[in-house]
């Protein structure tokens, strides 16, 4: 039998007069409060609050914890989104005392030891990249892909260049053309060839002296080191546009191959998918920037600076596109990502990257047999498997396996993205993950495609929640409570 507990709002679960704990009556006189406070600032009757038991508040929030989904929790297989696991010790050290109480306004001198920390963590990100100039304002990935692409159109508009294009792969994530139309350009699709690498007969065809950036995600979101990487780069270059790099997928490189070293001109990074920090909810997240000296100058201010001994905020950069966030981005998540690469080390995080290719490849080879994979044998840190066969055969579709996977305690992959493959299963185990983790991940699934069309049809059958509208829940969500008559 569920318990309501979780389903039941605080609302719904208090009774007036039900207390945790009683306060003792109140030993001192008490202060007129309208004395103290501007009249407007003050109710005029209690707030309605629910009142509750420490019972019902601890099995409340316990109850529906369970009802979610979470790394600490299950194998999150989510292609695309890597969802490592997060060392805990990180959030320890981004809660000591010397971080989370510094204020976004202290004087510079007062906040030496947090500045040096970002002075320190842009490096790492510089090295990392081969890309020397950095921003660690953007509050997310897509907000990076938007600064780094509105630096690139005051670095055109600097040379009186009128680019109007930004090319992008059918294969890439939606925010690249996204931020592309943000800014004012033009999204031009590039087509993927079947062996899922970029289509360079049509890429020749539509680069000419009105393309700004050709945005690349590498390894692609197939999971596939694009090898004709030194050919596109260099097609760009010769008409003068800039190689940005989608920075989502950086898990699989680490420490081999550097964006800078193989012809990207900018690039983001998503620390929570690369690095450390939780993912999911919204944030906070980062997404710091890094790009070549040459549009160095058109980088949000203000940055982080070194003289000698000492660190600065600076914000006197006249061709600068300004603050992009408020204060100096989520520091918090970049705190994280500074503990987990000086734990790991230049060696460790290459091994990271290694385990990585190393899981998915593992994974793609138990599968395969089951699943067909498209785009084939090998893949770097995730791979696309298709439903394509199972819907034509069965009528069982990507998202039926997907659902019938919550019944076996798994989080669904990603499904129908790319939208270059039919009825796509993307899959991602990450280095985090172990041998019988995976072998049972193999195991459910084997189970599931073997079950009769109908049981995935109506699955799940174990969660609260079956089969909601998507697009209606995230589009018109429910959030405020009305309580009935």
């Amino acid at each position: 039998m569920r318990n309501t507990q979780a389903t039941q709002l605080l609302f719904e679960l208090g009774k007036p007069g039900r207390r945790a704990n009683r306060l003792p009556e109140c030993d001192v006189p008490a202060p007129d409060l309208a004395s103290l406070y501007p009249r407007v600032s003050l109710r005029s009757e209690p707030l309605g609050l629910p009142e509750l038991g420490e019972g019902d508040v601890v099995r409340h929030f316990t109850n529906l914890s369970t009802l979610n989904m979470s790394v600490d929790t299950h194998f999150y297989p989510l292609g695309s989104c890597t969802m490592k696991y997060n060392p805990k010790r990180n959030e320890r050290l981004a809660s000591l005392p010397g971080i989370v109480d510094l204020h976004p306004l202290q004087p510079d001198d007062t906040v030496q030891g947090m500045l040096e920390l970002l002075y320190e963590v842009q490096t790492y990100f510089a090295e990392i990249s081969g890309l020397p100039a950095v921003s660690l304002q953007p509050a997310a990935g897509a907000h990076g892909e938007l600064t780094a692409l509105m630096a690139a159109a005051a670095y055109f508009r600097d040379r009186g260049e009128a680019r109007t294009k930004v090319l992008v792969p059918d294969s890439a994530h939606g925010t690249n053309p996204a931020s592309a139309t943000m800014v004012g350009f033009q999204a031009v699709t590039i087509r993927s060839r079947p062996d899922g690498s970029v289509d360079m007969e049509d890429l020749r065809s539509k680069a000419d002296d009105q393309t700004a950036v050709f945005m690349i995600t590498n390894p692609s979101t197939l999971g596939l080191f694009e090898k004709q990487i030194h050919e596109i780069t260099t097609l760009v270059h010769e008409v003068g546009g800039l190689i940005y790099l989608d920075g989502a997928n950086m898990n699989a490189i680490l420490g081999i191959s550097r964006p800078g070293d193989f012809g990207a001109d900018m690039m983001h990074y998503n620390p929570h998918k690369t690095f450390s920090g939780p993912h999911g909810g919204g944030g906070p997240g980062a997404g710091p920037i890094c790009v070549r000296d040459f549009l160095e100058p058109y980088l949000p201010v203000p940055r982080v600076a070194k003289h000698g001994q000492t660190y600065s905020l600076e914000s006197d950069h006249p061709r600068s596109i300004g603050r992009v966030r408020s204060f100096n981005g989520n520091i918090g998540v970049l705190v994280r990502a500074y503990c987990y690469i000086r734990a790991y080390g230049a060696r460790g995080m290459k091994e990271v990257s290694q385990h990585a290719v190393l899981n998915a490849n593992y994974l793609l080879a138990r599968l395969k047999h089951v699943l067909p994979i498209p785009n084939g044998d090998r893949c770097m840190h995730e791979f696309v498997a298709s439903a394509s066969r199972l819907k034509k055969e069965k009528g069982v579709t990507a998202m039926d396996i997907a659902k019938r996977l919550l019944d076996f305690g798994f989080h669904a992959p990603t499904v129908y993205f790319p939208l270059t493959v039919p009825e796509a299963m993307m899959i991602e185990p990450t280095e985090t993950e172990s041998k019988e983790t995976m072998d049972a991940f193999v195991v459910a699934l084997e189970t599931i495609l073997a079950e009769p069309a109908e049981n995935l049809h109506h699955a799940p059958s174990s969660t609260a929640i079956v089969r909601p509208d998507e697009v209606k829940a995230a589009r018109q969500p429910v959030m405020r409570w009305t309580a009935s008559t």
